[in-house]
């Protein structure tokens, strides 16, 4: 008798958008996954990656049990000998050199999972060691710095009220290729053809004009890195032509309007040159943003990964202030979800300590990742010498990927959480494999607190537990047990911690939450008997709740980004403009290839671009005339730390003087085991950006704005 199929209804976990997915099944197989038309977030809207949750379950490359590395190649052992052997190694190379001996990095696969973000730090407590890397320190980190010093807690970061704003200027983002980031926000090309439709504006600047600018009302080029100076002359803008009204603002900011003595030298004419943007431009981005009913200005990933990162975000913050738009429906608004674990949980610590070699600031716990490679070359107390990998693959994605993925090579000791042998991941060990999103109990703790609508919805695993599997929370603790077991500490609370798991410290939070639905508390057991999930409504102006500080004021601490003003100077004004041979080193994203995640599924990598690949330099008609380059020759792109050759896209939606290549490829490393990455390896990107050109404010990476240099080959 045929086993009959079954219908799950779930969440996609492969971006921020939170999509809600109909999973149908049979037995164990996945037979097919589409959009949920019943979830009330987004509303049966899924983009292409949703199936690729099923390439990844079936995938053959996919790891199933532990891996050891031998001199004869990889063999299979059991879970506990896996587990015993690497709280073993770990111990063994802290009691040989230090506690800070080993380190740990975390990819942004991480912050999807519910069990890795609730269980993991239990594991990193028993490690006891500083020396803590991740994702974020090569995106985000000049959100939380801001929102840390601003409101009080590095993930209280206000959102784009989309669907009710009637102006969204977009600066360093694409939320079509994104679906959002630090914006959950499913159905974004839906969201964003409403406000017009309803006669609002989209305004993108971006020195690509990139599949967001082809939708919007306006687009401006703008210069790589220079996004600092042009929300200084904006700010400028605001106090010159008398357009600041921050109304209620003033009673949680009472310093707010002392920003126009820091900002009074950047006028439009000023900096036009520098930026890209005549100053005519300058005022009418202004003038235009002031005079619609509300608006709101966003910055993303362009903005983060730059020389002055931090002081742009902070001034993106201060510009919606200043114009009444934060905290206003239609501005930038604070969410309140369900399950708000923002109260227990770390609010930032900043520059509590600091790297060995470059004494790098540390921020919330961990330290910038540009200095990974350095702190395992460097010798001397307290050099790295083993590492534990989360679901990450820095080799491709971090500065400088060539000296890490040497400095790797020389560890005594690593383990990977993943089940893809990577090109980081191949230098493990031991390899410890995790299941798939679609096999664990999921609720996105992290997501929630950025949706730009509040919602709640539960997403249960869909089979019963394999024998011989785990996930990455029973890893992470599985791992803690055992290293305070070594180091003579008691292990009292891991009992309860099993019987409660991930999903009951979340029922705890949805029980002790302000929802109800229908007059009973929210809770797990009420998420199960409503599949598709329950709206919450939209998000609520809520200062002084929103603020984290205990005296409920916004802390605009002048004397931490201001100062950085002096390097801003020195950067643009101390020295003369430069027509030098080099051009700005940028990234892109694509929708179905965000980061390397995907590039083991067929169907997200294959089609092609025009006949080319996907991995393309993209460059101006006119550099290419002046270089004497064509369009698809191979050219060599070279910076201060490596070379790549890659094919050459002319096109005019690049500005002059850039060159765009996307972030995630690099697929031709010895030893890694993606078949189908190895066919579309591409090139490395992280093979020229530079360990040493940081954001010095916050440590974050500089990934755009990397001068380089091409020839053709």
């Amino acid at each position: 008798m045929a086993a009959s199929k079954q219908k799950h209804f779930s969440t996609c976990t492969l971006c921020e958008a939170m999509c809600g997915i109909e999973v149908t099944t049979e037995e164990r197989q996945i037979v097919s996954i589409v959009g949920d038309k019943q979830n009330p977030f987004s509303e049966g809207h899924v983009c292409p990656k949703a199936m690729a949750l099923k390439d990844l379950y079936d995938d053959p490359d996919r790891i199933k049990t532990p891996l050891r590395k031998t001199v004869n190649g990889w063999e299979e052992i059991s879970w506990e000998e896996a587990l015993d052997e690497v709280a073993n190694s770990l111990f063994k190379v802290q009691q040989e050199h230090g506690q800070e001996s080993v380190a740990t990095y975390l990819g942004n696969p991480n912050a999807h999972n519910m069990g890795a973000i609730l269980f993991g730090p239990y594991f990193y407590r028993a490690l006891k060691s500083h020396n803590r890397y991740s994702a974020t320190s090569v995106d985000q980190l000049p959100h939380h710095i801001v929102s840390r010093q601003l409101f009080g807690h590095q993930s209280q970061i206000p959102i784009p009220d989309i669907d009710h704003t009637q102006h969204f200027m977009i600066i360093g983002g694409n939320p079509l290729a994104s679906n959002g980031s630090i914006m959950t926000v499913p159905h974004i090309k839906k969201r964003l053809k409403a406000i017009q439709a309803r006669g609002g504006k989209v305004v993108v600047i971006d020195p690509k004009k990139s599949e967001t600018a082809d939708i919007s009302t306006q687009h401006h080029f703008v210069k790589p890195g220079s996004d600092v100076l042009l929300l200084l002359a904006m700010v400028n803008t605001l106090f010159t032509h008398k357009l600041t009204k921050p109304g209620h603002l003033l009673e949680y900011t009472p310093q707010l309007m002392e920003v126009e003595q820091y900002v009074s030298q950047y006028t439009p004419e000023k900096v036009a040159q520098y930026v890209g943007i005549s100053s005519d431009d300058i005022i009418s981005l202004v003038t235009d943003f002031c005079q619609a009913e509300s608006a709101v200005c966003y910055g993303r990933m362009g903005v983060s990964v730059q020389a002055f990162g931090t002081l742009t975000q902070y001034m993106i913050t201060l510009f919606n202030m200043l114009s009444g738009n934060l905290d206003k429906q239609g501005g930038m608004m604070f969410t309140q979800p369900a399950a708000d674990y923002l109260p227990h949980s770390g609010r930032g610590s900043i520059a509590n300590y600091h790297t060995r070699v470059r004494k790098l600031p540390a921020f919330g716990g961990e330290f910038p990742v540009a200095a990974l490679a350095e702190e395992m070359l460097t010798p001397g107390e307290g050099q790295i010498k083993a590492l534990v990998l989360g679901a990450g693959n820095p080799v491709l994605t971090t500065p400088n990927g060539l000296q890490l993925d040497d400095a790797i090579s020389k560890l005594d000791f690593m383990v990977a959480i993943d089940f893809y042998i990577t090109e980081t991941s191949r230098h493990a060990n031991i390899i410890l494999p995790p299941v798939t999103a679609l096999e664990r109990d999921h609720y996105d703790i992290v997501f929630h607190n950025f949706a730009v609508r509040n919602s709640v919805k539960f997403s249960p695993a869909l089979f019963e537990p394999e024998e011989n599997s785990k996930t990455d929370w029973q890893i992470y603790l599985s791992l803690a047990e055992r290293l305070d077991a070594l180091n003579g500490k008691p292990s009292d609370k891991y009992k309860a911690l099993w019987q409660k798991e991930p999903t009951g410290v979340v029922d705890d939070l949805l029980k002790s939450g302000a929802y109800k639905h229908e007059g009973k508390p929210l809770s797990i057991e009420l998420l199960r008997e409503l599949p598709h999930g329950i709206d919450l409504g939209a998000l609520r102006p809520d200062l002084p709740n929103a603020i984290f500080h205990e005296d409920k004021k916004i802390d605009l601490r002048f004397d931490y980004f201001m100062a950085d003003l002096a390097r801003v100077d020195a950067h643009f004004f101390e020295q003369s403009l430069k027509d030098d041979n080099t051009l700005q080193l940028i990234g892109r994203r694509h929708l179905k290839t965000n980061n390397s995640w995907l590039h083991n599924s067929k169907r997200m990598v294959k089609g092609t671009n025009k006949g080319l690949s996907r991995c393309t330099a993209q460059l101006h008609p006119a550099d290419a005339e002046k270089y004497k380059l064509s369009h698809e020759q191979t050219i060599r792109v070279s910076s201060r730390v490596g070379s790549i050759d890659i094919p050459l896209e002319i096109t005019e939606n690049i500005m002059p003087g850039v060159i765009s290549i996307p972030h995630g490829w690099g697929h031709n490393k010895k030893g890694m085991r993606w078949q189908v990455a190895k066919e579309y390896a591409g090139v490395s990107v992280n093979d020229l950006s530079d360990e040493m050109l940081l954001d010095e404010l916050s440590g974050n990476a500089v990934l755009n704005g990397v001068p380089v240099t091409i020839e053709g080959l």
